[in-house]
């Protein structure tokens, strides 16, 4: 990010797509957090700095009458926070483009920042609307791309945008940076032994990593929902836990291709099992090959827990990409929050490890681990398909 700040307006497009409460109040701020070594730096140059982020999906939860739930989705919900974390008053504009966002740039001054509305309020964010990427570049002398969460998206302020600057007055912010080059340093030449942690509700969502780490890894731990398609594709009884049945044949043709490649697959020995899908329901630990009629298994048991750290704490390189069981209901979370634990462990080792997607993401930050971990994607989508070997239109548009 070696550009020239001072007296310049600066457009930062950053992920504050934060989870709120009932309340409105943020309950997981990682990605505010990463996003101020960015602003502080634009800021102490000598910038002012324009915010544009998106929150939720508003277009996708319309009124009846057509249009958008602003108290629900209304960016000013983040502004006492970024308050407190840029120790100055942030300014809020009620619209993303407009009248009134082009007067408050206008008159913008140095070491100021200020939050535009939602951009997904503007019906042409999510369509990459080149007239909408044309009224926001004009709100600023400088773009920088910091949102890495959205950079597989060509939504209007996350791509289309960065045709309207010129080499030389656009850039990747910090954390973009910092995303790329784990990353990259994940996918070129790893230490081994390689470690891929893959969980995660279905096989189809994960296909294209898989296939990808077949040629990187050489273990693939296998946990979660997903984990029962390769059961029964093994011949395994799943009893009532989840299984796409459309997927068995492919799960059988990854197990044969990750033998022939020399890659050890680890599918969870035990399992955690409950008679329906509740935090209430009946639990029993039962080979995960064993599951009864009406029961599913909703969490690794001790057995594979035992083995699947034994498996990370030996490697020198992980990527970990999704939960073992279903994280959010306490009975079911020791799972994942053990292979939080041998993740932590390993890199206190020596191990480089990069954690991304959702509930992965979640368990370090709650156990407080964040800090133990090499790296922590703030990313889900975006790094998945990045790890897939996808370009990502956020970080092609940068190099035009």
């Amino acid at each position: 990010m070696n550009l020239e700040f001072k007296n310049k307006k600066v457009l930062v497009r950053v992920d504050f797509n934060v989870p709120l409460d009932n309340k409105n109040k943020i309950t997981d701020d990682t990605r505010i957090k990463s996003a101020l070594p960015t602003i502080k730096h634009i800021l102490k140059a000598g910038g002012a700095v324009i915010l544009m982020s998106h929150l939720g999906r508003p277009q996708k939860k319309l009124k009846e009458d057509g249009s958008v739930n602003v108290n629900k989705f209304t960016l000013q919900h983040l502004v006492s926070h970024l308050n407190k974390k840029l120790r100055l008053k942030v300014k809020f504009c009620p619209e993303t483009v407009g009248k009134e966002a082009t007067k408050m740039a206008k008159v913008l001054k140095s070491g100021e920042v200020l939050l535009m509305e939602n951009t997904r309020f503007e019906k042409g964010e999510t369509k990459g609307d080149p007239k909408l990427a044309k009224s926001m570049s004009a709100l600023a002398d400088y773009y920088i791309n910091d949102a890495f969460g959205t950079a597989h998206r060509e939504h209007a302020s996350t791509a289309v945008i960065a045709k309207h600057f010129k080499k030389g007055t656009k850039s990747f912010g910090f954390l973009m940076e910092r995303e790329i080059e784990n990353a990259n340093r994940l996918l070129n030449n790893p230490e081994g032994p390689v470690t891929a942690i893959v969980g995660g509700a279905k096989v189809s969502d994960k296909i294209m990593l898989l296939e990808k780490l077949m040629n990187l890894a050489n273990n693939i731990i296998i946990g979660g929902g997903m984990a029962y398609t390769f059961m029964k594709a093994l011949g395994g009884n799943t009893g009532n836990s989840l299984v796409e049945e459309d997927k068995i044949k492919l799960a059988t043709k990854l197990l044969a291709k990750a033998k022939k490649k020399g890659v050890k697959i680890y599918l969870p020995k035990d399992s955690v099992i409950a008679d329906s899908f509740s935090e209430k329901a009946k639990r029993e630990t039962k080979y995960s090959m064993r599951i009864k009629k009406g029961w599913m298994g909703l969490d690794i048991g001790p057995k594979a827990q035992k083995e699947f750290s034994d498996v990370i704490i030996k490697s020198k390189t992980i990527l970990w990409n999704g939960p073992m069981g279903v994280f959010e209901m306490k009975p079911f979370a020791k799972g994942t929050m053990t292979i939080a634990k041998a993740v932590a462990k390993a890199t206190s080792k020596g191990a480089f490890s990069l954690v991304g997607g959702g509930d992965s993401v979640a368990a370090v930050n709650q156990m407080g681990l964040a800090e133990k971990v090499s790296y922590v994607s703030t990313g889900g989508g975006a790094m998945l398909e990045f790890l897939e070997g996808k370009e990502l239109p956020g970080i092609k548009a940068m190099s035009k």
